[in-house]
């Protein structure tokens, strides 16, 4: 655990009391902070005062005299849609509000690091889609690199669950917007920005506010390197805001679009090989079509984004190269669970919109396609463009009937439920054929979580190859 500096002997507010919520008291305890906890859910407060923590209704009339802080869980809003009334009270009090990700930033440096020979760093990834396989895919590399590195945020642990850093240590950290759009502190060493599409856009109030989350990783403390997609335009002009000139390799692009050969510093993959440039010239190269861990175009520019990362660490193309044909993958993200009778089984549940789903698609082909759910800002209308190699689709969710009609050209069948569409595509699928989850919507009108549709998915195909 990383216990919080700055807070010693003051009182600090922590609303929410999920994982990052109790993570956070326990952090300001360490650090001599008395943690001041508060949930609508009173088994997670009953949860917090058998810890030894104190809860108080934040809403009540003084609830924040001798407060300093209030720290906020990832999930509850801030200012968009509207404020939760907690944190406008706060507000209203004159207390500042921040995340665990800000406290983080300020703890993670002690006085230890006086005595290492080499600086600990953290390497922060955003963006819209594959932030979590290339955090995943960095940290993969790293450690067999024989690297000391740690994984946390918004995938694995919170980030005050890590263990303080060693000599030489990398910490890799996955960020959503939600995180970084509160957190008052954000000094990474290196920032990753994998792409931008529509998404949590009443979260931030269209995708201005989304991009301006996912900017403040890059502008609030300026980090030694950035490494930034550059297929959207606002990663385009992130870029170019970054850079200081055409030669600056303080600014690594990446692209699955368009081959980066000019000066500077230069990363992308075309037909599945990947390419470095460096002042218009090649420096190192890697060919991604056997890699089995890392399917389809969306799925090389992770691999682009995680060896920019790796290579600005110092490690050599080859040791890359090597720790990427190890890497078996993430639960949920194109992940290959099962191949029977000549036809394979890929599990992207995370696929939780259109832009995620229109990657999915095109990494495979000859696809029985299970999509459906909550669907999410936009609509569906690009997403039959990239359909050409979808044989039929399995509409599961509550409104699967409608989403089934906004599928057009696309032979579609309405199964509601996940067994359903499990059975039906299992029963006409064909030898050399992929049944696909990729479902283009949030799970939340069935499911808990993208995870648990992702297991009931692996479930049903499994019961039925047993």
């Amino acid at each position: 655990m990383i216990p919080v500096q700055g807070y010693e002997g003051a009182q600090v507010a922590v609303l929410g009391l999920g994982r990052s919520g109790f993570a956070t008291a326990r952090a300001l305890r360490d650090g001599g902070a008395e943690a001041i906890c508060w949930d609508d859910n009173p088994v997670a407060r009953e949860k917090a005062e058998a810890e030894g923590f104190a809860c108080r209704d934040l809403l009540k009339q003084g609830a924040f005299e001798g407060v300093a802080a209030l720290i906020v869980s990832p999930g509850i809003p801030h200012l968009y849609p509207e404020p939760n009334p907690v944190v406008k009270a706060a507000l209203l009090a004159g207390v500042p509000v921040d995340n665990d990700i800000g406290l983080f930033f300020r703890s993670f440096a002690t006085r230890e690091w006086d005595m290492y020979e080499t600086t600990p760093q953290v390497v922060a990834v955003t963006g819209s889609n594959g932030k979590s396989t290339t955090s995943a895919l960095i940290h993969h590399v790293l450690t067999e690199a024989g690297r000391r590195t740690q994984l946390a945020g918004n995938i694995g642990r919170g980030v005050l669950d890590l263990e303080p850093a060693e000599d030489g240590e990398v910490v890799v950290l996955e960020l959503s917007s939600y995180q970084t759009d509160l957190a008052r502190s954000l000094t990474p060493d290196v920032c990753v920005f994998t792409n931008l599409s529509p998404d949590h856009l009443d979260r931030h109030a269209g995708m201005g506010g989304y991009f301006a989350a996912k900017r403040r990783l890059f502008a609030e403390g300026g980090p030694d390197r950035a490494v930034v997609g550059v297929d959207e335009d606002e990663g385009l002009y992130l870029a170019g805001q970054l850079s200081e000139g055409a030669g600056d390799d303080r600014v690594i692009r990446v692209s699955i679009e368009r081959k980066l050969t000019e000066a500077g510093w230069n990363v992308f993959a075309r037909k599945g090989f990947l390419s470095e440039y460096r002042k218009g010239r090649q420096a190192g190269s890697i060919d991604l079509r056997a890699i089995k861990g890392l399917p389809g175009a969306h799925n090389h520019q992770n691999a682009c984004a995680a060896y920019a990362v790796c290579r600005s660490l110092g490690l050599a193309p080859k040791v890359i190269e090597k720790a990427f044909e190890s890497f078996g993958g993430l639960p949920h993200r194109s992940q290959i669970i099962a191949e029977a009778n000549g036809v394979t089984f890929v599990n992207d549940s995370k696929a939780t919109n259109v832009d995620a789903a229109k990657m999915a698609l095109s990494a495979f082909k000859r696809i029985r396609w299970i999509c459906g759910g909550l669907e999410k800002e936009g609509g569906l209308g690009t997403l039959t463009e990239s359909a050409g190699e979808v044989v039929k689709a399995y509409v599961i969710g509550r409104e699967a009937a409608g989403f089934a009609m906004q599928l057009k050209g696309v032979e579609a069948e309405v199964c509601t439920t996940m067994e359903t569409a499990v059975e039906r595509a299992m029963k006409e699928a064909q030898s050399g054929e992929v049944v696909l989850l990729a479902p283009a919507a949030a799970s939340f009108d069935q499911y808990d979580s993208f995870e648990k549709r992702g297991e009931d998915f692996v479930a049903q195909v499994q019961a039925r190859l047993n």
